[in-house]
């Protein structure tokens, strides 16, 4: 029932304030029933799951407690996401955050890399947000919505599931981090061991070896084969990636049919790269570019010159091709498994210089 003992339950609250919001967008109140007869503003569990503090402070009261100064307040809470109302008023939800921000500023870490770290936190944890929800209105809501399922019974059923899932999430979070925490760490100790400091790059360069790799006539493919079908080929290949990827390489992201990976090792991702179009042989055929330099790392990403010429150099491979720089063949020396065949000096769009390049086979 929306109403309990003369007073609004809070789903029904929430659903009251949803329609007024759908309202001041211009939607009917004809549109708006039918809509909440059919389930889709079934959202009212919400309100329980995700309680509003009441209790607000503002911008100053925070800089003074934590010692941060206020304009660095509003930066971080920008960074974040935070959204500040009108009042630019917080609740506490938003002073604990900064407490750790003020602590972690306070045991010395530099605010230049603290900002970047809160920035990689706040745009990971927005994605897997976005994917919790998107994920249960697919598979959850749209179900019931189609199943006829009245509008309070799939409220009742969405909070409870919501509500045994939500528990889980932290945990798993805290479970993963820690356990890429410790491979990342590791890595890094074997990478300093492996290499030697490079004087020439600047601080925030890291020396690395770039690979883009991407499917080749994808959007033909995407025009004749349709959405869906287009969608598993990707899919396929992003697993397949993933599921095959030396301990050392790093996805750093995946654009549609694209992705960026880096390592320390130029061989072993060569290697991989080469056995990585073995195993993919059918239409839309991969192709790879790799090179090795120093990138600007910044907020879990790569840029730079360098990362750009990596990419111009996968748009000069064919179907099923690897090419590899100068770079990378002088980096991995000698390798048995590999055969490098020089293909000459190639103009690279944006680069004034021509670029040697050098296609890899397995030997």
């Amino acid at each position: 029932m929306p109403v309990r003992r003369g007073r609004w339950t809070a789903a029904a609250a929430a659903q009251a304030r949803v329609v007024a919001r759908m309202r001041g967008r211009g939607h009917s109140l004809e549109d708006l029933k039918r809509a909440g007869h059919e389930g889709r503003l079934a959202f009212g569990f919400s309100e329980d799951l995700f309680p509003k503090p009441q209790e607000q402070v503002t911008v100053a009261q925070v800089a003074r407690e934590t010692g941060l100064e206020p304009e660095l307040v509003e930066r971080i809470l920008v960074i974040l996401g935070t959204p500040l109302e009108r009042e630019r008023l917080l609740d506490p939800n938003d002073v604990e955050a900064l407490r750790h921000c003020a602590r972690a500023l306070a045991a010395g870490f530099p605010l230049v890399a603290f900002l970047q770290l809160v920035r990689v936190y706040a745009q990971s944890l927005r994605r897997i947000a976005d994917a919790e929800v998107r994920l249960f209105h697919l598979y959850v809501h749209e179900p019931l919505i189609r199943d006829g399922v009245p509008e309070l019974e799939m409220a009742e059923e969405m909070g409870g599931l919501a509500g045994d899932m939500l528990p889980l999430a932290s945990p798993l979070i805290d479970y993963l981090h820690t356990r890429y925490l410790r491979f990342f760490l590791e890595q890094d100790v074997i990478g300093h061991m492996e290499s030697e400091l490079d004087a020439s790059a600047d601080l925030g360069q890291v020396p690395v070896t770039l690979c883009f790799i991407d499917l080749t006539g994808f959007t033909r493919y995407t025009e004749e084969e349709g959405d869906l079908e287009a969608l598993d080929v990707v899919e396929n290949f992003v697993e397949t990636v993933e599921g095959t990827l030396p301990p050392e390489a790093t996805i750093v992201k995946t654009i549609g049919d694209e992705v960026m990976v880096v390592s320390a090792d130029a061989a072993s991702l060569t290697e991989w790269a080469v056995a990585l179009l073995a195993r993919l042989p059918e239409r839309p055929r991969p192709r790879v570019g790799i090179h090795c330099a120093n990138a600007v790392y910044r907020d879990g990403d790569y840029f730079g010159t360098h990362v750009n010429l990596a990419h111009r150099v996968v748009t000069r491979a064919q179907a099923g091709e690897v090419l590899v720089t100068g770079q990378v063949t002088a980096a991995i020396r000698r390798r048995d498994g590999l055969a490098f065949e020089p293909i000459g000096e190639v103009n690279l769009k944006g680069f004034p210089v021509p670029t040697p390049l050098f296609l890899v086979r397995a030997a």
